[in-house]
């Protein structure tokens, strides 16, 4: 179905080739999974499969390419499109037009498919997606998840032999990835379509996949194989993948299901029965930095959020989690001028914020949107910080010194000088957080940063994130990363329907949702164990 021969190919402008010597064969039927670090080539890869590398792209490709009998450099994307259904990263890149229903059937319109059997494709994945509540929606109004949905509705309409999405869950709530996944798992299982994806999250898509394509991001050969060949290669994996590596489990375990056959080998102390951390309270060092009171948000007639209060303190990472257009993201808006609420209060250090505009209120509060490229606008990488410090009055301090630190942290030193749109999806998304930390503000408001951000490069940000807290910032995050949530949060704080429906410790709120639950808590429940850490610890005091 899908052959690459000795495929490298080297963008324009550059000297390292994104593929070297790929060589790989993905038969008909197979779902298939690729791996690697940000900017390792795995874009690059699916974007080889319909031709838009390198007809988009430019750069030179060597080698063959064969996609369901086609060259995908010969038959060109307008004939590849009819074969190959491909979702981006940037959902909101491929739409054309406003309301949800016609970006659906945009594409059956175009190749004049009668007007029946248009409408019955259409309410097929309206169905098969849960979008039939939002089929009047403007996409505008849609959060990122429901954006994402559309865009997979839209392509699937055209019922492609090939499926390839680009981190098809990047921006959906556990629930919602799952339900895609099993969208995907079912049109592979049921009809036959090939799917090649890209996704960070393995934990989400390893019960699904028949195969793994891994890129590293150096020197070394690509590899390919079952799960089970690929896994032990890779440096950073899921918990319960490392679990299994540090307790030598064998056969690695891919499922919650998979791993329950070895829990009988591992001690759970009684102490570790309901355990729950302590509770980040008030004292001498802290500060309540944030305040909303009774917020209320609403487009037009539709209420968002309803009545919401909370209070952000320094030294503390709070966490809010939730369904898709629960609000979380809109919320995050209000609190920097971004949206009016209709009703209530924000106060910043004990000030409401009615009163300034959003300008003033970043001066003071750094926030990263959902979408990174609306961030970025200048040449370079090391220019889009300098920038930022420039705004700030602090271009003259150190700032070549504060630039390189901040680059370095982030792990994108060899990208000062790139062009910050060039870079991959993970990798535009630290230069956006590298430039609205780089002033070091109190309050910091992410929503979404672990989008595209493989293992490694989410490891960093915990790192960092755990320093800058610790050194007196108030993080407020907004994420569907129960993983990170578990390893980071102080409180956390679950949204349905525009509301706040619960709110404490990260072991009372993820342990208790079957849902928000992280991987360990689901293999051992009523333990109180979030993290590998957790188990590795109690298991090194008996």
């Amino acid at each position: 179905m899908i052959k690459f021969e000795h495929v490298s190919y080297t963008y324009p402008q550059t000297t390292q080739p994104a593929l070297h010597n790929i060589s790989l064969h993905i038969p008909e039927g197979e779902f298939a999974l690729v791996v690697g670090m940000s900017g390792a080539g795995k874009s690059t890869l699916l974007r080889c499969i319909n031709g838009l590398v390198p007809h988009f792209s430019g750069g030179t490709l060597r080698g063959n390419i064969m996609v369901n009998g086609l060259n995908p450099v010969h038959a060109t994307p307008q004939i590849l499109s009819q074969h190959v259904g491909f979702v981006f990263q940037d959902p909101e890149s491929q739409f054309v037009v406003s309301q949800v229903e016609d970006e659906i059937a945009f594409a059956l319109e175009n190749i004049a498919m009668p007007a029946q059997e248009m409408r019955i494709r259409v309410e097929e994945v309206l169905d098969l997606l849960d979008l039939t509540s939002l089929r009047q929606r403007r996409l505008e109004t849609l959060s990122g998840g429901e954006q994402q949905r559309v865009a997979i509705a839209s392509v699937l309409a055209l019922r492609p032999r090939i499926l390839v999405l680009d981190e098809p869950t990047s921006q959906l709530d556990p629930k919602s990835a799952d339900e895609v996944l099993q969208t995907l798992g079912r049109l592979n299982s049921d009809l036959g379509l090939t799917v090649v994806l890209v996704e960070h999250r393995l934990e989400r898509v390893l019960p699904f996949v028949d195969s793994m394509i891994y890129l590293p991001d150096d020197s070394t050969e690509f590899i390919s194989g079952t799960p089970h060949d690929i896994l032990p290669h890779l440096p950073l994996v899921p918990p319960l993948i490392e679990l299994g590596r540090r307790l030598n489990w064998n056969p690695l375990p891919l499922t919650i299901k998979e791993g329950k056959r070895f829990v009988g080998q591992i001690s759970i102390p009684d102490c570790a029965a309901g355990a729950t951390p302590v509770m980040l309270c008030p004292d001498s060092k802290t500060s309540v930095v944030l305040t909303a009171h009774d917020v209320e948000i609403a487009y037009g007639q539709q209420s968002i959020v309803n009545g919401v209060s909370l209070t952000l303190q320094s030294h503390e990472i709070m966490v809010l989690m939730g369904r898709n257009g629960s609000g979380k993201s809109t919320l995050l808006k209000s609190f920097v001028g971004l949206i009016k609420p209709k009703h209530g209060q924000i106060h910043l250090h004990g000030e409401d914020i009615s009163g300034h505009d959003v300008v003033d209120i970043c001066r003071h509060v750094g926030y990263l949107p959902q979408d990174p490229n609306a961030l970025l606008f200048a040449d370079t990488v090391e220019d889009e910080l300098l920038i930022t410090l420039r705004n700030h009055g602090l271009e003259r301090d150190n700032a070549a010194k504060k630039i390189a630190q901040q680059l370095e942290h982030l792990r994108l030193s060899d990208k000062a000088s790139s062009y910050p749109r060039d870079l991959s999806a993970g990798e535009r998304q630290r230069v956006a957080l590298g430039a609205i930390t780089i002033t070091q503000p109190q309050i910091l408001l992410l929503d979404e940063p672990t989008r595209g951000l493989d293992y490694e490069a989410k490891q960093i940000l915990t790192t960092l994130l755990k320093k800058w807290a610790l050194n007196g910032m108030a993080i407020l995050l907004v994420t569907h990363d129960v993983e990170l949530t578990a390893m980071i949060a102080d409180r956390v704080l679950l949204m349905s329907q525009g509301e706040i429906i619960a709110h404490g410790s990260p072991t009372i709120v993820l342990g208790s949702s079957p849902f928000f639950a992280p991987q360990i808590a689901r293999l051992f429940p009523n333990t109180g164990w979030l993290t590998v850490n957790d188990v590795l610890g109690c298991q090194s005091k008996l």
